[in-house]
């Protein structure tokens, strides 16, 4: 059964020259191998699409589809004489360069050509990342050759044009494939794009034109970072090529942990160990903030794992006004090594609270009987 070849391009019969183009155009974009590579799918739909397009696009061979609904009249159907990947045709990456003006994989811009961007960890201190620091930090990066001023020509000399492009980085080869005859614009193997040719290298740079150089950066990261947080330094990076910009460094933040303190946001959390006679009586304590240390009343009665807010004693909000809070988690130590009288002292205090501290609390047992069917 011959193929529809105006459903493959996703069109009707009325289309126009110019929706056939347009569609093609899509399609084999969508398609192509080296967007899909590995997919036998979608390499056997690229090329039912170029030999749609091959029909249609041809007003001969689409009269003749269009009357007859094939143009192969050996008995087979379709377009019995399409070679997709021989000689005549060129294959996936000269058909896209014939017809889009450049393969996916190969093809490579012969203007300015920005730096590539750089990336730095930087470790912080908790309370650095909280109020903030200058830091200097030390990168690698490639820079202008100063001995050849970034000619890559041994000093003395000069770059040479090149005599296969004529200084332009570029050739142009005429071809003719089944779309008809094209030219083709591509980069010289010879001087690699440049236009120039290097006749005696720098010593230094080798030809380069550029070398690696230690660079000490100074930056100062804001108060309230933390980790994750990026900073971006404009024109930092590898510098560009043929008058491209410099690419960026960016900075990511990473906070190293602390001894007594966590980070919830701007939150500040902390846990704070006090006595059973600090929880029972109450007491005034000392609480380590990231500002220092200060007073805090601990209510008698305290229970371990009961939690307070102080205000305004975490992290300041970065792009923001005001802080965060400290959350203290208090932690109560029940003694381990008491003396007979310390016991003793113990024991008269539960017989005068009416408890036997050989039994446990009704309440509790109640609620192990009910768990358990007792």
């Amino acid at each position: 059964m011959a193929k529809d070849y105006y459903a493959v391009l996703g069109l009707d019969k009325n289309a126009s020259e110019d929706d056939i183009k347009k569609a093609f155009r899509k399609l084999a974009l969508q398609y192509h191998p080296d967007k899909n590579p590995g997919d036998k799918a979608a390499e056997e739909k690229f090329k039912e699409i170029n030999e749609a397009y091959q029909v249609l696009s041809d007003a001969d061979r689409k009269a003749q589809y269009d009357q007859f609904g094939t143009t192969d009249f050996n008995g087979q159907g379709g377009f019995g004489g399409f070679d997709f990947g021989g000689g005549g045709f060129g294959g996936f990456e000269d058909i896209f360069e014939t017809f889009f003006g450049g393969g996916f994989s190969n093809g490579r811009p012969n203007g300015p050509q920005r730096g590539a961007d750089l990336q730095y960890t930087l470790n912080l201190t908790f309370e650095e990342a909280a109020f903030g620091v200058t830091k200097d930090i030390e990168i690698v990066r490639n820079e202008e050759c100063k001995k050849c001023s970034g000619s890559g020509a041994k000093p003395g000399t000069n770059p040479q044009k090149c005599d296969k492009c004529n200084g332009t980085g570029q050739v142009k080869v005429q071809k003719r494939t089944a779309f008809g005859s094209f030219v083709t614009v591509s980069t010289c193997d010879k001087c690699g794009g440049k236009g120039t040719i290097i006749k005696e290298a720098c010593p230094d740079c080798h030809g380069s034109g550029k070398v690696r150089r230690n660079r000490k950066i100074t930056i100062k990261v804001p108060a309230g970072v933390d980790t994750g947080n990026t900073m971006p330094l404009r024109g930092e990076g590898e510098p560009g090529s043929k008058g491209g910009g410099n690419g960026d460094l960016y900075v990511n933040i990473n906070i190293l942990p602390h001894k007594i303190f966590r980070r919830d946001g701007y939150d500040v959390i902390c846990e704070i160990p006090i006595s059973f006679p600090q929880a029972t009586l109450g007491a005034e304590i000392d609480v380590p903030t990231i500002d220092g240390l200060i007073k805090y009343t601990i209510p008698e009665g305290t229970q371990s794992g009961t939690i307070f807010r102080i205000k305004s004693k975490g992290i300041p909000k970065i792009r923001g006004y005001g802080r965060g809070d400290e959350i203290i988690k208090v932690i109560v130590e029940v003694p381990k090594k008491l003396n007979e009288k310390q016991k003793e002292l113990l024991r008269q205090f539960a017989e005068s609270c009416g408890e036997d501290v050989n039994e446990q609390r009704k309440s509790f047992f109640d609620k192990v009987k009910d768990a358990f069917g007792m």
